[in-house]
């Protein structure tokens, strides 16, 4: 393991936090059924780089959640050490956070630079660092571990990065990208396009079970489904802005069927929520015309006016799609069978006043949904003056589920603090479980 300092945070009255030195929690330690990573985006106090909080699984557990004392990696240390050897440049701003398929590393996505940083999920030593070039928004594992999608949003450019995770290798091929600005779709139009497709800045890959299919959201509307095993890379079938509405990152595959959101969260796009459905086995193996299969619309929220939808899991072996807004602050959730809203939950009251739901995941057991809950200065993905993506209390949110599993109740909130002169600067973004 490499030589490294943690902080560990002792987490107490409301969002009042106190940072000190400590050395990683010890191994034997940590909980045998899961752990809940959280990434606080703003600047960390060493370098820039941010911090990741793991939590114990069972110390998220009843109402002294709040209480609960993580392990802290502050990302200005070793990960800015390894990247800055492997492609001579800093990371800045972590932002998404995923796993690969047998949990035995963490995917870290630097938003304010093309970085992916690879930790060892155990050690949380930083083992590999690929730079994307302009801006990694989310690097998304394929299933079968061979390779990592990243979305390089500004750079409007879908790539993939080989990897070989026994053997700490990680290689951008170069070969396998798109270049989402200047394609061609099956059809023969254009990729990006004023009318079909105005912005083609990719916003989250979601890839289906098969690893056969990644279906790339885009900031001014319109979806790409792409072939990730291809080289290079394969359109196999094309949205329109009319068909899916801009900003999806929320997509969850479950009964048959895949599930993307659209969002808001941008100066063009700033509210926006709404769920659709498309039935997988309606896809071409080869090529499908433009808007087939046609998707359902599950719900369209955007009547309700101040509303953005980003998060997404599923519940109850995959019968319940539970989305955070963030600007509503509510959970929404829908039962696959019949694609209809069954619940909103209302995540303010006496825990917080504007918790500002980000990023879901489920516990393994299905009885708690953890929640990222944003910070009164938000680092992407708000528009000033709208402030959809502001919250009150940054950290992580525990909903206790329901036996139903179709609904819930906001039991506690791990607070996550970042105090610069007195301000509070949190910004809780990544969330994800990790199954042990």
């Amino acid at each position: 393991m490499k030589d490294r300092r943690v902080l560990i945070q002792s987490l107490v009255a409301a969002c009042v936090a106190v940072s000190v030195l400590a050395q990683a929690t010890p191994l034997a330690a940590r909980s045998s059924g899961h752990e809940v990573w959280a990434i606080d985006q703003s600047d960390s106090v060493v370098d820039g780089g941010g911090r990741l909080y793991v939590y114990k699984g069972s110390s998220l557990g009843g109402r002294n959640a709040g209480l609960a004392v993580p392990e802290v990696v502050d990302f200005g240390g070793d990960a800015r050490t390894t990247c800055l050897e492997a492609t001579t440049t800093a990371p800045r701003r972590p932002h998404m956070l995923f796993f690969s398929p047998s949990q035995s590393h963490a995917i870290v996505s630097f938003v304010a630079t093309g970085h992916v940083l690879f930790l060892d999920a155990l050690t949380r030593d930083a083992v590999g660092c690929v730079d994307v070039g302009l801006q990694a928004h989310a690097a998304v594992p394929t299933p079968d571990g061979s390779a990592v999608l990243v979305s390089n949003q500004n750079g409007k450019l879908l790539q993939r990065i080989n990897t070989e995770y026994e053997t700490n290798t990680f290689t951008l091929d170069a070969a396998a990208t798109i270049d989402l600005a200047a394609c061609t779709t099956p059809s023969g139009a254009a990729c990006q396009d004023p009318v079909l497709r105005p912005d083609n800045a990719p916003i989250c890959p979601v890839i289906d079970a098969t690893g056969r299919r990644a279906f790339v959201t885009l900031r001014g509307g319109g979806m790409l489904v792409v072939d990730p095993t291809a080289t290079p890379m394969r359109i196999v079938a094309e949205y329109d802005q009319a068909t899916v509405h801009p900003n999806g990152c929320g997509g969850v595959e479950t009964a048959g069927k895949m599930y993307i959101n659209s969002g808001g969260g941008t100066p063009a796009n700033p509210l926006e929520s709404d769920l659709y459905s498309f039935q997988l086995d309606e896809f071409s193996p080869v090529s499908s015309p433009p808007n087939t299969p046609a998707p359902s619309l599950a719900f369209s929220h955007d009547e309700r006016g101040f509303v953005d939808s980003h998060g997404a899991t599923v519940t109850r072996r995959g019968r319940y799609v539970w989305l955070s807004d963030r600007a509503a602050n509510q959970l929404v959730v829908v039962d696959s069978r019949t694609d209809r809203v069954v619940k909103k939950l209302d995540l303010v009251g006496n825990l917080s006043s504007d918790p500002a739901p980000d990023l879901l995941d489920v516990s393994p057991a299905g009885r708690r949904v953890y929640v990222s809950l944003r910070g009164t200065q938000p680092l992407t993905a708000n528009v000033p003056g709208v402030d959809n993506a502001v919250g009150a209390t940054p950290g992580v949110g525990v909903v206790r589920v329901s036996r139903s599993r179709a609904g819930g109740t906001l039991q506690a909130i791990a607070p996550i603090s970042n105090l610069v002169n007195g301000a509070e600067q949190a910004d809780v973004h990544a969330l994800r479980v990790r199954r042990l």
